[in-house]
């Protein structure tokens, strides 16, 4: 007998406020039953108190319109017969139920119906979506919101959510559906009915895309159709793909061919925003048979190009590209299997997993960055990331994502990882480098990779916590010992840095925890006994404060600076992109990577049109200020120029400065750390979730704004190294040693380069206009800020201001172009 088909009331509620005295002005209901839209309704409400302004223009109602409205006494009959047998549904369902629910019962009607949210809803059934409020849903999904914020056409947005929700779940194998209605008492209502109902409309058969194993509904690897032969010119290569290749972007791919007849390591310096991407794929995809393995300073430039540049090619060539991670960046499906068989876990860890099964159906990867909001449940997720270790035995094995990506390398044409992976890689594994040309991109960031790669950091704090698990639970004495013993002197470390006493772990204090360390029989403490390493020399702990709280870190690091010469064998034709190849007139780039022989091309800088730099000569000085007070000045000039709706990007060097003018800052906006990882904010503020985006780390050199037609960027403070970093010492005494000036001969340089790769982060096409602000006083205060706005006007027309004139030169810019 067919169950009959449930009714569904899909209600929003426009309020005085958002709080618990919140009075209702408008109510917006909408009915379906049996898939179909029947029924709506709407009605003002009088609350009887005047509108806040936020209200008014946030809901488009006046005073004066609902002074002529019903009072809500007069229309809860209406809306309590419309709703009684209905199932109860909103977009954040606890909201207006409840104030709907209060309102009814002072009428003398209980409202008990149950009860589904759409937002929780969406979260699980499109786990790659970043926001799930009801606009970017409904721009995501291509349901109609014109008039946001009216309560009819909110719940007519939230009934075309809901009936989409519902679709995607009928289009799930019905194994699956079944799983994850075993697995819904862990959702906040009653949102299960809905996936109750799909069920029934659910087909018997497996979807031809999917197949299963062991209960996960995994999707089958894409087939590639023969590749298509590229053109030897590279300007018609271009052409195919719907482009019009720049006279600088045809010389550097000209440079590009050459470097394949050469015999040494090729070096080629060219400018930011000359579709340098383009030019080296295109060129050795038409001029070499060998396989081309690309390397880029961070996993955010990875992704954009796998999807922009890797994307198109692949699409139009039928060339396979491949992005290589460390294991940890995909799943290890038998990890998360084991967590299926277990429900002790809390109410937001099992949602989260009913998110990843509906995922694994969408993924060809099984990377974790296609998942939006991962920064929830990173606890999670370090549980159930791949280990590079896969048994032939395993459940898995011929669908692991991570085995697959190995393969996909032996068979890919174009491989896309980046720097800190492939030195790990090279480490062990040269072969990944067999039949390769080697593109480095950015390869002035392969020198600071070399230097992380030279260290290996844990916190102190968690070291700690692990050491204190790890004595409560051993029972052997001896090893108890041993553990009290390491746990005593990372203690004394901690407290004398605390005070400010110690950076450098003595050798003494080294060899007795080393010493205990190797005794230890513990396999919990890997980190620990990794960091303790023998290829490490020299130990220190640095101190980080943010918002109040002190985070210590512990370092290992090698003595000698690491030469990437010796990472490729010496058959391996190398090209090496850089914005700089001379650093400063004593140091080099390719010195600093190893090579003492190499073969340099250079394609001229042009001066960018539709780029402006301007240098305040009077605003605050960055090093006299507390960061509060400097955060202060940062969001009082943002102020100002908000109402100039341009997008405005905020470039810190530190994220105490970062968070603090987030906290200040009155404008929504996307701050790193606070609002999720670089990627996740940066494709929030592509998408125009918001118009201000605060970063720092990799978006002063691996971050691309070419969705930004206009953009103000702010630089906060100059980029120079932190003096106290011990890898910044160790390559200053090496300098030294070599009869250099460590700040004119090379941190000067490498801060004026920093500064020119953030420049051009904002001016990715020709016709991108960009408006770049240095604040930093140093610039005009100090002996060296000469030689900063010289390297600078060689890329960039730059013009010194008074703080009071910069808003009315900022539009007066984008007037002029």
């Amino acid at each position: 007998m067919t169950r009959q088909k449930r009714k569904y009331a899909i209600v929003d509620l426009e309020a005085t406020s958002a709080g618990s005295n919140a009075k209702i002005i408008q109510v917006g209901i909408v009915i379906v039953e049996d898939g179909v839209i029947t029924q709506s309704y709407e009605t003002d409400v009088n609350p009887h108190e005047r509108l806040d302004e936020h209200i008014k223009q946030l809901t488009g109602l006046t005073d004066a319109r609902l002074r002529k409205a019903p009072e809500f006494a007069q229309v809860a009959k209406e809306i309590f017969e419309l709703i009684e047998d209905a199932v109860f549904v909103a977009h954040n369902v606890k909201f207006d139920a409840n104030l709907l629910a209060e309102a009814l019962f002072w009428e003398g009607f209980e409202l008990t119906t149950p009860r589904i949210d759409t937002v929780e809803l969406s979260q699980i059934f499109y786990p790659t979506l970043e926001r799930y409020n009801l606009g970017a849903l409904a721009a995501e999904l291509e349901i109609e919101l014109h008039h946001a914020h009216s309560a009819l056409a909110d719940a007519m947005a939230t009934a075309q959510l809901l009936l989409k929700v519902r679709e995607k779940i009928a289009s799930l194998p019905r194994g699956l559906i079944e799983n994850l209605l075993s697995m819904a008492d862990c959702l906040i209502y009653e949102s299960r009915l809905l996936i109750e109902d799909a069920l029934e409309d659910s087909s018997l058969f497996l979807p031809s895309h999917l197949v299963e194993i062991h209960g996960l509904y995994l999707r089958k690897q894409q087939q590639f159709l023969e590749s298509r032969h590229l053109s030897e010119q590279f300007e018609l290569n271009m052409q195919l793909l719907g482009m019009e290749a720049y006279p600088e972007q045809s010389e550097f791919a000209a440079y590009i061919e050459e470097s394949l007849h050469q015999p040494l390591p090729s070096f080629i310096e060219a400018p930011t925003g000359i579709g340098k991407t383009y030019a080296y794929l295109l060129t050795l995809l038409a001029k070499t048979s060998k396989r081309i393995l690309v390397s880029v300073p961070t996993k955010i430039l990875q992704d954009q190009i796998m999807k922009k540049e890797g994307k198109t090619i692949q699409e139009l060539f039928q060339i396979p590209f491949h992005s290589l991670k460390s294991p940890k960046d995909y799943i290890q499906l038998d990890k998360f299997y084991e967590t299926l068989q277990t429900d002790s876990d809390n109410r937001m860890i099992r949602r989260f997993k009913m998110q990843l099964l509906v995922w694994l159906t969408m993924t060809e990867t099984g990377e974790f960055s296609e998942i939006g909001q991962l920064y929830r449940h990173a606890h999670f997720v370090a549980d159930i990331c791949h280990d590079g270790q896969l048994s032939k035995r395993s459940l898995f094995y011929q669908e692991d994502f991570w085995r697959l990506g190995q393969e996909k390398v032996k068979t890919s044409r174009v491989i896309l990882t980046n720097h800190a992976y492939l030195l790990t890689r090279l480490e062990d594994d040269k072969s990944l480098l067999q039949e390769s040309v080697l593109v480095v991109d950015e390869a002035q960031k392969l020198f600071f990779a070399l230097e992380q790669f030279s260290q290996r950091e844990e916190t102190l704090q968690s070291l700690l916590l692990s050491l204190q698990h790890a004595i409560e639970e051993e029972k052997d004495l001896l090893q108890r010992r041993l553990l009290e013993s390491i746990q005593f002197e990372l203690n004394a470390c901690s407290k004398e840095v605390v005070q400010g006493k110690i950076a450098i772990l003595s050798d003494q204090t080294v060899v007795k925890i080393r010493q205990d360390v190797s005794e230890l029989k513990n396999e919990s403490l890997a980190n620990l006994k990794e960091l303790f390493d023998e290829r490490y020399q020299t130990f220190w702990i640095d101190k980080e404060v943010v918002e109040s709280h002190q985070i210590l870190r512990l370092h290992g690091g090698v003595e000698d600076l690491l030469s990437f010469k010796e990472f490729v064998p010496e058959e391996v034709t190398v090209l090496f992109v850089s914005a700089t190849i001379a650093i400063s007139k004593k140091v080099h780039l390719p010195a600093l990577l190893g090579y003492q022989e190499q073969q340099i091309y250079r394609v001229p800088i042009t001066i960018k049109q539709h780029q402006e730099l301007l240098v305040p000569i009077d605003f605050p000085d960055v090093v006299s200020l507390s960061s509060v007070e400097y955060a202060g000045e940062i969001c009082r000039l943002v102020n100002e120029l908000f109402p100039l709706r341009k997008p405005i990007f905020l470039l810190f060097t530190s994220k105490e400065l970062l968070l603090e003018t987030s906290n200040t800052l009155k404008f929504p906006h996307l701050a790193q750390y606070r609002n999720g990882d670089a990627a996740n904010i940066k494709r929030r503020f592509d998408r125009g979730e918001s118009s201000i985006l605060l970063g720092t780390g990799s978006f002063w050199e691996g971050v691309d704004f070419s969705h930004q037609r206009e953009v103000i960027q702010i630089i906060t403070r100059l980029p120079f190294d932190n003096p106290k970093d011990y890898m910044v010492q160790k390559l200053n005494t090496k300098l030294r040693e070599q009869g250099k000036n460590p700040f004119y001969d090379y941190s000067l340089p490498v801060a004026i380069l920093r500064l020119k790769q953030a420049i051009g982060r904002t001016s990715r096409f020709q016709d991108q206009e960009s408006l770049v602000l240095l604040l930093d006083q140093r610039v005009v205060t100090k002996r060296y800020g000469k030689q900063i706005l010289d390297g600078l006007q060689q890329v960039l027309p730059l013009h010194t201001t008074v703080r009071e004139r910069l808003v009315e030169q900022a539009a007066d810019f984008f007037e002029r172009n």
